[in-house]
């Protein structure tokens, strides 16, 4: 048996090459665009042959004639028995001339090479996207039916299956597999689409809420999944039974999920939270076309989408065809490959093993160079309240990493010793002794770091103070407050503000303001603080708005209690559970590695939904840990000197939060 087949180095089709060569006397000529590249080696150790069996045949499907030589036409003709079709562009954001060009034209060359070359018959692999957006039943005898083809993708397959029916002298047999998912048994798959375009927002889902809690979700019509390993096992099947010919067979799962369920299914493969309240996608359909076309066509909406689809991972398409409103009948194949054994199994049993496969191969993420070192290296880094404390712990970490790091601090012998702690490493500091919340040194600093070291790649604000004292104690304490904004607020507003043109200029910087997780739970106790580090936040979320087109980043992180000097004359912490500075630095390690708009805990991130959600209730629980933990020394201590039990149990429910 001889076989001539396109796509072979494809996630289908190197499958199907290797399902094929199992059959005794199976030679295969499949089309490569290099006969010498070293892929090959790769594809013939997956095959586990060589190229007596499976031998290239240089050509481009794009070419006329496919570019084929005279000596592979006479090789082929007239000795053909299959020709599979598998190579197209299948990429929904791909050009759409590359996409016509590929699947559409690119059929015609092999389907003219089969004609000429007097193959016995022709296997095209089209897709359930020949469909179009058909409302209804389509099933397997139906072609001329199909509607909504306006996207490329969707017109090109059309398009291509037509001149395979049309076109196409020797007999032929067409076949739609439903969206090509990863092998049901490994979990192994090639690239990220279908559903998978969502596994990145479900895994940021679960960095962010505990799996506990559910989470509003999409809903839609039915998507139609298919494991690889049955895909090839059904082209194999079919392919080689006898009477039918010209003949059209759907690959899909006669019992297709909706896609909130394909969602939440995942979700509870990625041990996610559920997606427990869904919003229907049908809601998109409620805008009219025309209108629709109208706003996109502004550069304003167009960003604002693009920023949309980039926070959540998704392709700027896939609205379109969330509600997908295509069923499809596939009694036919059904009625050959279920007798044979070849079934679809249920996605529920092997989501698992399609999520982990993403997670350890196909993440994104692990294609970005995501070390400290790859991001700072040579890049001139500013800390603030770098002589101690997360300000030290991360400008060791920088230092290490290749940043050229500039530290900054109020007292000069401890800065002196943070420079002389980091020379005995090998490590070099610049050092400026400068107190924030003068207006004229902290002009001085910053015209003495744009003339030496020239512009700033990344600024920390992490320079602060706090003050722990309940409102009843500072009725004459005003000045508390002005100390607090002084350093918290106008200290760091105006370093950024004196930074910040040079990074606008270049058009690139990253801002990371270190705030506190009090911010988000209200934190009694801590009013002047809080207040002092919600302006900043105020002012960074504006600020963020305002630069985002001209690639200046900012991040807040909302920082757990640290075992730092400022929290030290708090005697009822040293009972409690607290981050060092060296675990606390790895949030702005984070921050700098992904850019994210804030870092927050689990319990952070909690307490805000409860102030929004239920805010009576969060009062209550706030005020109930007030009054646990009095102002004075002598009221948090029992009459044996040893924090209460109930006190203790209190610090270890609320681990990470100042009280």
């Amino acid at each position: 048996m001889i076989y001539f087949v396109t796509g072979a180095s494809g996630f289908i089709g190197k499958r199907l090459v290797r399902t094929l060569l199992v059959r005794s006397e199976a030679t295969i000529f499949f089309l490569t665009r290099d006969t010498a590249s070293r892929s090959l080696d790769e594809l013939y150790r997956f095959w586990g042959t060589n190229c007596t069996r499976a031998v290239p045949v240089e050509g481009d499907l794009t070419r006329a004639g496919l570019g084929l030589k005279s000596e592979d036409l006479d090789q082929l003709t007239h000795g053909v028995d299959h020709i599979f079709h598998l190579a197209a562009v299948y990429d929904l954001e791909a050009d759409p001339d590359i996409v016509m060009r590929t699947n559409v034209q690119g059929t015609r060359e092999v389907v003219t090479l089969a004609n000429r070359i007097g193959a016995k018959r022709f296997h095209h692999i089209s897709s359930i996207a020949a469909a179009g957006l058909y409302e209804g039943v389509f099933r397997e005898d139906m072609f001329d039916e199909a509607e909504h083809l306006e996207h490329p993708y969707f017109a090109s397959k059309h398009d291509a299956e037509r001149i395979v029916r049309e076109e196409c002298r020797i007999p032929w047999r067409v076949y739609r597999p439903g969206i090509v998912v990863g092998d049901s048994r490994t979990g192994e798959m090639d690239k990220i689409d279908g559903p998978y375009y969502f596994f990145k927002m479900i895994q940021k889902i679960r960095s962010l809420l505990p799996e506990w809690l559910p989470t509003p979700g999409l809903e839609g019509g039915y998507i139609n999944l298919v494991p690889v390993d049955f895909v090839v096992a059904a082209l194999d099947r079919i392919a080689h039974l006898d009477g039918q010919d010209g003949a059209c067979f759907h690959l899909t799962d006669s019992k297709p999920h909706r896609v909130g369920d394909v969602l939440s299914i995942f979700a509870r493969a990625a041990h996610a939270p559920p997606m427990g309240v869904r919003i229907n996608a049908a809601l998109f359909k409620m805008v009219p076309t025309e209108l629709m076309k109208g706003l996109l066509a502004l550069p304003a909406i167009r960003r604002i989408r693009r920023a949309f689809m980039k926070d959540l991972g998704l392709p700027t398409d896939i609205l379109s065809i969330l509600n997908y409103p295509t069923n499809f009948d596939n009694r036919q194949a059904a009625r050959i490959l279920e007798p044979a054994g070849i079934t679809i199994p249920p996605i529920e049993d092997y989501a698992w093993r399609l999520w982990d496969y993403w997670e350890r191969h196909l993440d994104p993420d692990l294609f970005v160079d995501r070390s400290l070192r790859g991001c700072v290296a040579g890049r001139t880094v500013l800390v603030t309240g770098g002589s101690s404390g997360i300000g030290k712990a991360t400008a060791f970490r920088l230092a290490e990493a290749g940043a050229k790091t500039i530290i900054v601090a109020r007292e000069a012998d401890q800065l002196e010793e943070t420079r002389q702690q980091g020379l005995e490493r090998g490590l070099t500091f610049m050092t400026y002794v400068t107190d924030l919340t003068d207006p004229q040194q902290c002009d001085a600093l910053i015209e003495k770091v744009k003339l030496t070291h020239g512009p700033v790649d990344i600024l920390i604000n992490n320079a602060g103070r706090s003050i722990r004292r309940g409102i009843e104690d500072s009725f004459e304490r005003l000045h508390d407050f002005e100390r607090m904004m002084a350093i918290n607020y106008f200290g760091s507003l105006r370093l950024t503000l004196g930074l910040l043109p040079d990074m606008v200029k270049r058009g690139s910087g990253h801002i990371i303001n270190i705030s506190s997780i009090g911010v988000l739970a209200n934190t009694p106790r801590f009013s002047a603080y809080v207040a002092s580090k919600a302006a900043f936040e105020a002012w960074t979320r504006c600020a963020a708005a305002e630069f985002l087109d001209r690639g200046i980043a900012f991040t807040t992180i909302n920082m757990p209690l640290v075992r730092t000097p400022m929290i030290a004359p708090t005697k009822v912490y040293d009972t409690v559970p607290a981050l060092t500075p060296d675990e606390a630095a790895v949030f702005i390690v984070r921050a700098i590695l992904r850019r994210p708009v804030r870092i927050a805990t689990e319990l952070g991130i909690i307490s805000e939904i409860l102030h929004a959600l239920t805010p009576h209730v969060a009062q209550s629980i706030t005020n109930a840990v007030y009054r646990t933990f009095p102002d004075t020394p002598a009221q948090n201590r029992n009459e044996a000197g040893a924090v209460s039990a109930e006190q203790t149990a209190m610090g270890h429910l609320l681990r990470d939060i100042h009280f």
